[in-house]
C-alpha cells in the first residue's frame, strides 16, 4: 500500500507537513469514538457514568500542539506520551479517553514526519518500518517519563514484573538496570496488545489500516460502517486486553468469539451489513450491561484509521 499525501506542492513545507499529519491523527480519534454502534465503548449514543462522548472529543482536540510537536520530533517518545496524557485530562474530567491511542499514535506521527520532511509519497511498510526504528531505539528517561504517565492517566494496567507501577521505588530499578521503554514493551507483549504492537511492528495497526482502505474503495464508502466493521474484524482475531485485565481471559475469548460470529456473517455468509445491524446492536448492549469495553481494540482501530486518513482516504 501507498501512502500519498493530499498537500499541494506549494504548501509543502514544515509547518504545513506538521499540521496535516496532526489533523489526520485527530480526526482518527474523532471518528473512532463516533462511530456506532460500536460493541462496549463509547459512542455518539452511549456514554458511560463518568466518562462521555464529550470526554473523548476534548481529549483529541486538546491534545492538538503535542501530536504537532511529535511530528517535528526523532526522540522523545516517552515525554511526548506524558505530555499527550497531561493535555487529555487537563481538557476533561472523564479519566483515560486515549492512553493506549498515544502509545501507538506517537511513534506513527514521528515518523510520518520524519519521512515526510523528505518525501510525499511512501509506502505504508515505510512508515512502519521507521516507526518501529523510533521504538526500538528509546532509551531510560523515555522509560521513566512512560511510567509518570500513568499516575496523570489512572489506568488500570498488569504490573510489569519486577517494575510495579504502584511502588515509587520502580523508577530507580528502571534506573539502575537501564531499561528502556521498547524492554519495558518487550516484557509486556504478551499480555498487552498494544505493547505488542511496539514488539512487533505494528503489525495489527497495518491491517486494520488496510481494512478500512479496502472497505471504503470496495465495499461499503461508508465510514461509519467501515470503522464499525474493521473494529469487530480487529477484536474478532484478537482478545482484548482491556478486558483480560479488567475481567479475565475468559471473558475476553467470549467477546471475541462474539465478534467472529458477526464477522462471519458478514464475510462468509454475505450478509449485508445494514442487516446485521441488530445483532451488532444487541452485542453493543450486552457488553455495555456488563461493563465489558475493548477499549485496547480501540486503540488499534484509531491507529489504522490513522494510517488510512494520512494515505488518502476521504469520505
Amino acid at each position: 500500500m501507498n501512502i500519498k499525501t493530499y498537500l499541494p506542492e506549494d504548501e509543502y513545507s514544515g509547518d504545513k507537513i506538521a499540521s496535516y499529519i496532526t489533523r489526520c491523527a485527530q480526526l482518527s480519534m474523532v471518528l473512532e469514538v463516533s462511530a456506532f454502534p460500536k460493541p462496549g465503548n463509547v459512542d455518539r449514543d452511549h456514554n458511560y457514568i463518568d466518562t462521555y462522548y464529550e470526554h473523548f472529543m476534548a481529549s483529541a482536540i486538546g491534545v492538538y500542539p503535542v501530536i504537532e510537536d511529535a511530528s517535528k520530533s526523532s526522540h522523545g517518545i516517552g515525554k511526548l506520551i506524558k505530555r499527550s496524557v497531561s493535555e487529555s485530562v487537563n481538557w476533561q474530567k472523564g479519566g483515560n479517553t486515549h492512553f493506549g491511542a498515544f502509545i501507538l499514535l506517537i511513534p506513527l506521527t514521528m515518523a510520518a514526519g520524519k519521512i515526510m520532511a523528505h518525501k510525499s509519497q511512501f509506502s505504508l511498510n515505510e512508515l512502519i518500518n521507521c516507526a518501529h526504528d523510533l521504538v526500538k531505539n528509546t532509551d531510560v528517561l523515555d522509560a521513566v517519563d512512560f511510567y509518570e504517565s500513568f499516575r496523570l492517566a489512572g489506568v488500570r494496567v498488569n504490573n510489569v514484573d519486577d517494575f510495579d507501577l504502584q511502588d515509587e521505588n520502580s523508577i530507580d530499578s528502571l534506573y539502575e538496570q537501564n531499561i528502556t521503554l521498547y524492554d519495558l514493551m518487550e516484557i509486556a507483549k504478551n499480555y498487552d496488545i498494544v505493547a505488542n504492537e511496539w514488539s512487533e511492528g505494528f503489525n495489527r495497526c497495518s491491517q486494520c489500516a488496510e481494512i478500512i482502505i479496502e472497505k471504503m474503495k470496495n465495499n461499503y464508502n461508508n465510514i461509519n460502517n467501515t470503522i464499525v466493521y474493521a473494529f469487530l474484524k480487529i477484536l474478532s482475531e484478537n482478545k482484548d486486553t482491556f478486558i483480560e485485565t479488567k475481567f479475565d481471559t475468559e471473558t475476553a475469548v467470549y467477546v471475541s468469539t462474539k465478534a467472529s460470529e458477526i464477522i462471519s456473517a458478514l464475510e462468509e455468509q454475505n450478509t449485508d451489513f445494514e442487516s446485521m445491524i441488530p445483532d451488532i446492536q444487541k452485542f453493543d448492549r450486552e457488553l455495555l450491561d456488563k461493563k465489558i469495553n475493548p477499549g485496547s481494540t480501540a486503540d488499534i482501530t484509531i491507529a489504522g484509521l490513522y494510517i488510512a486518513l494520512l494515505g488518502g482516504i476521504r469520505f
